[in-house]
């Protein structure tokens, strides 16, 4: 959910913090109060197109910054942002986006730089924004198969699955014939090519870890003066006369005298006797590695010219002597499939015919399931239109078979159609006029999707703008329904959906020292009636009119509980 928003310097926007709560918030106020700039706001908050007109007059830059609380640790922004880098701590997204005077964006998430492309891609799946223009997925034919696939959910998930493994193995069949079928002349300049390169790292005699041994053997020759003098002097201070093993000579001597005497000190003594025997070993060890070390500057010329040639090979083949030595098993593979092409291209053929037979297995399978699906989503919106008092409007979702090839969604295309008047044919969701019935379409497509689409926050620009009466209380009835699954944000004129809201939060517009600024404030039980009084009968509010207001909120009370 979105549980804080922080404007500055915005159009009329001079300073404002907003904190949202889960389920239904319902925003109202005076005409040109500063309403639909709060949604303008979020809509760039979430990477949508930016102006140097949003930034306040006289100011350098306006400021955006947005908090996003995510409960679910399945949420699809986890994996965007895995695939962007950026970190999620204890389920919060910051999202902030500051445009100055020139028009130019700086935009961040979680603290961390971003382009405007990966805002609006970590944005799409925060919030959803429907406005009576603006129609996003719902109106986008090409999204249309992905949300039956959602409203099929585990069914349709499984069988997709399994067409995705075999539309895999097809495609890359299909590449490596493809390969193959390339003219003689590129083939040959491809085979001289690799024929090449893999005598180049056979002749090289490479052997698996040979590039740290010889990095090692390299480091102790380059300090052989240094290893040499460290164990001569150790030598030298363990042998000869009045050195160390003549002084530790002389202690255990000394201790074996005392052990004759007093029984006490013979574990002293064979202590000492110990080290003693230790240390003539460390000495007798060291004067033979004294008599073997030998510098060989031969070997260290040997040594580099051999790290060059191997390093050389890892530029062009690999960075690793394994990855070197994998490449020339692909491409000795490789050459042995061109030199026999005809024999493999016909082994592909074969072997791509075969995969077909099976793609094709999974495709009509998974058409009869969404197809099976399609129907049960047809009844589904006819019920939630019938309860819009649309029970005339017709949906349909239709499959557009005439796919001669596969794609990585199956041998289906798919668009949803519908008509609002008895006798006229069926057209296009997304050529639908808009006005008060599209409103209402896209409501109880909504009421549907709004589970299904994952969205954090779900954002309602005026969608009830030209109805009334009962219509308007099953708007109102809707859009609570939505906000039990997904946190609602609403625009709203209409007294039926403010009075079914959860937080009431009113705009105003104030001029102080001959500026205009919006504020923001949740209403109270009393300003809650106030205000949806003068919803109902504009500037002056009776008595009467505040009777109307709590008969409304109580009828609204009674309608939740049913839910």
């Amino acid at each position: 959910m979105l549980a804080e928003l922080s404007i500055k310097n915005f159009a009329i926007i001079d300073s404002l913090s907003i904190s949202f709560q889960r389920g239904l918030s319902v925003l109202t106020g005076e005409t040109g109060a500063g309403k639909s700039i709060i949604i303008d706001a979020i809509h760039l908050l979430t990477g949508g197109r930016g102006s140097a007109e949003f930034v306040r007059h006289g100011k350098e830059k306006a400021e955006i910054e947005g908090l996003f609380n995510i409960d679910s640790p399945t949420h699809p922004v986890y994996r965007k942002a895995t695939e962007f880098g950026i970190d999620i701590d204890e389920g919060m997204i910051i999202l902030r986006r500051d445009i100055a005077q020139t028009g130019k964006s700086v935009c961040r998430i979680n603290g961390k730089l971003v382009t405007i492309s990966i805002l609006r891609e970590i944005g799409a799946t925060l919030v959803d924004i429907h406005g009576q223009h603006e129609h996003q997925e719902l109106m986008d034919e090409t999204k249309h198969l992905r949300l039956l696939d959602r409203f099929g959910g585990k069914e349709i998930a499984s069988s997709y699955t399994e067409y995705q493994q075999i539309f895999h193995r097809y495609q890359q069949t299909k590449q490596r014939l493809q390969a193959l079928s390339e003219n003689d002349q590129q083939m040959a300049h491809r085979l001289d090519l690799i024929v090449f390169q893999l005598n180049e790292i056979q002749q090289a005699n490479l052997k698996l870890h040979e590039d740290e041994e010889l990095y090692e053997e390299k480091r102790k020759l380059a300090n052989f003066e240094k290893v040499y003098e460290a164990i001569h002097l150790s030598f030298n201070g363990l042998q000869g006369e009045q050195k160390g093993l003549d002084w530790i000579g002389l202690v255990m001597g000394h201790l074996e005298n005392a052990a004759t005497i007093d029984s006490s000190y013979k574990e002293v003594f064979e202590t000492a006797a110990s080290c003693y025997y230790q240390l003539e070993d460390i000495a007798r060890n060291l004067r033979n590695e004294l008599d073997m070390l030998e510098f060989d500057p031969q070997r260290l010329n040997e040594i580099e010219d051999r790290l060059n040639e191997i390093n050389q090979l890892k530029r062009k083949y690999g960075k690793t002597i394994p990855e070197v030595l994998e490449y020339a098993a692909k491409i000795e593979e490789e050459i042995e499939t061109i030199q026999h092409k005809e024999t493999y291209i016909n082994d592909l053929e074969q072997e791509l015919v075969s995969i077909k037979k099976d793609l094709s297995i999974e495709a009509k399978q998974l058409t009869q399931i969404r197809q099976s699906w399609a129907k049960k989503l047809k009844a589904q919106i006819h019920k939630e239109l019938k309860e819009l008092y649309m029970e005339k409007t017709v949906f349909d979702i239709r499959f557009d078979t005439s796919q001669e090839d596969f794609t990585k969604d199956g041998a289906d295309k798919l668009e949803f159609y519908i008509t609002t008047n008895p006798g006229e044919p069926l057209k296009p969701l997304s050529k639908v006029a808009s006005g008060g019935e599209l409103s209402r379409i896209m409501l109880a497509l909504k009421s549907i999707f709004s589970k299904h689409q994952g969205v954090t926050s779900i954002i309602f620009d005026e969608v009830d703008t030209g109805v009334s009466g009962r219509v308007a209380q099953a708007i109102a009835e809707k859009i609570y329904k939505v906000a039990l699954d997904s946190q609602v944000l609403c625009i709203s004129h209409l007294p039926q959906v403010a009075a079914m809201a959860d937080t009431h939060l009113f705009i105003a517009k104030n001029v102080k020292d001959g500026r205009t600024s919006s504020t923001v404030n949740p209403l109270s039980e009393e300003e809650k009636i106030k205000e949806i009084g003068r919803m109902i009968s504009g500037a002056e509010i009776t008595n009467l009119t505040k009777q109307h207001a709590k008969e409304l909120l109580q009828l609204a009370l009674e309608i939740k509980k049913k839910f």
